[in-house]
């Protein structure tokens, strides 16, 4: 595709497909509720809790996933409620668990290889590297789940 279509092509893409891009709008809505969720756990850890960045990774991941768990339930997917609980958090628990592993991966690559280079000290090393790690994930985390945990709706 040649440079001047692309732009074309996108907002077709958005037209056609309004509640879709909408749909994403609301998950990175809930994201950023989740991320601040997440921030904040990692930072209360780290800072307070005496674990290091990446000790504290895991427990602030699952605190911004319940979080974002019950807000795409109630509001992204909201017909989604009509589905057993029981059903879609592992589903969604499971889609996040391997977000974790990506997370984790990514947030260890850029807080020990990324930010040396670049010059960042503590604590805005874990959190740059936490941020990178994140924007990866949340588009794993939306395309698996819309295709697995919230399909057909």
């Amino acid at each position: 595709m040649k440079a001047p279509e692309f732009p074309a092509k996108v907002l077709t893409l958005a037209v056609d497909n309004r509640k879709e891009v909408e749909r994403f709008i609301k998950f990175a809505i809930v994201g950023t509720i989740g991320m601040v969720v997440d921030f904040t756990v990692l930072n209360l850890l780290v800072l307070f809790g005496g674990l290091g960045p990446l000790q504290a990774n895991p427990f602030s991941f699952l605190a911004a996933v319940l979080s974002n768990f019950t807000w795409n339930r109630l509001w992204t997917f909201p017909e989604s409620r009509a589905r057993k609980k029981r059903t879609q958090l592992p589903q969604f628990a499971l889609v996040n668990t391997i977000g974790l592993g990506i997370n984790q991966l990514i947030f260890a690559l850029a807080l020990h290889r990324l930010m040396p280079v670049l010059g960042f000290t503590h604590p805005l090393d874990y959190n740059l590297s936490k941020l990178i790690a994140v924007g990866v994930v949340l588009f794993w985390n939306f395309g698996i789940n819309r295709l697995w945990t919230y399909r057909g709706l």
